[in-house]
């Protein structure tokens, strides 16, 4: 029997094909009551990896769980676990309701099952249409209706907001919220960042087949500072201001304004108008998923840093010392990735 724990827990896992390693030495753990995001660039080995969570690929070495057990001795699986791979498994002919009565039946679950999941996934005026007529955000939602029918107590999902409108997206996100809220474990991969950044509450990335970070995404944004940009009127008369108040992590920026580090919005702006300067704008900069999976997957940005600048002397506002740079993660076109 498996433990009901809902943990996912992914230990030393290597596949190859071939001569082709996809997946080498990848190591985390989902915990169960959050919802978890597995994100990494084309070729990272994501699906490779699911796909042995979900034993439908033999691993070359590692082993690959849920509560405990490798998926083939979980006993009746879609009572455990519930999986969007793809949303191609429809007979075109077959009705959404046909469709999950099949399976309903095939995991010993009632009829019934299938009228609640349509209705849950926004289906129910649809029920009696055939598949093959669906759009590709109607066949997500029948995808994830067909993975729920089991009452599962693990999710997986791969781009399952793939097709889906922005009211699609939104009721997405907040059903797998919910859904981790009761206790149970979502792991979901998206190439959305920003939407998915929205969503969960931890994170997985991986890069060559490799394990690059798995936390807390509050933990991994604290790992990187942020800065405000403040276009003042008179950009001299702000820097002497903002270290009189104690804030010296001060930098120019080429298109003229003043960037100030370890400081937040209303500390500049009580500053300024203490010192009667005016500020036409201040700009909020902080490393979102994005910026952060470019640091951690690409080796362009691999050597970015967000943490503030050296210390400028103290005196006159001028050009930043000899030698010092912009710091990549903040360019204005982020390093140059459109």
């Amino acid at each position: 029997m498996h433990d009901g724990s809902g943990r996912i827990a992914v230990q030393n896992l290597t596949k190859q094909f071939g001569a082709v390693t996809a997946v080498q030495n990848l190591s985390f753990t989902v915990e169960p009551g959050s919802v978890t995001g597995f994100i990494g660039p084309n070729g990272a080995g994501k699906t490779t990896t699911l796909r042995m969570l979900l034993g439908l690929v033999t691993p070359t070495m590692g082993i690959a769980t849920i509560n405990g057990r490798p998926y083939h001795q979980l006993g009746n699986p879609a009572r455990v676990v519930g999986a969007v791979l793809e949303n191609e498994g429809f007979h075109p002919k077959r009705t959404a309701r046909n469709h999950l009565r099949v399976y309903a039946a095939a995991i010993g679950v009632p009829d019934q099952r299938a009228d609640e999941l349509l209705q849950l996934v926004g289906l129910a005026p649809a029920a009696d249409r055939k598949a093959g007529d669906f759009s590709l955000g109607m066949r997500q939602r029948l995808s994830l209706a067909t993975a729920l029918l089991g009452d599962p107590q693990v999710l997986v999902l791969d781009e399952p907001a793939n097709g889906l409108d922005p009211e699609g997206i939104a009721w997405l996100r907040n059903f797998l919220r919910s859904f981790a809220q009761q206790g149970r474990t979502v792991l979901v991969s998206s190439h959305l960042l920003s939407e998915l950044e929205q969503t969960i509450d931890q994170v997985v990335i991986v890069s060559a087949g490799t394990t690059r970070y798995y936390g807390s995404l509050d933990q991994l944004r604290a790992g990187q500072q942020s800065r405000v940009l403040v276009q003042p009127a008179d950009a001299n008369g702000l820097v002497a201001a903002l270290r009189e108040g104690g804030l010296t992590q001060l930098e120019p920026t080429p298109d003229g304004r003043v960037a100030v580090y370890g400081a937040s919005v209303q500390q500049i702006g009580d500053l300024a108008a203490k010192a009667g300067i005016a500020v036409y704008g201040m700009e909020e900069e902080k490393a979102d998923l994005e910026k952060l999976f470019f640091q951690l997957t690409n080796p362009q940005y691999g050597a970015a840093q967000y943490g503030p600048p050296p210390q400028q002397p103290p005196g006159g506002w001028g050009p930043p010392p000899p030698g010092h740079q912009q710091p990549q993660g903040y360019q204005q076109s982020w390093g140059g990735h459109q």
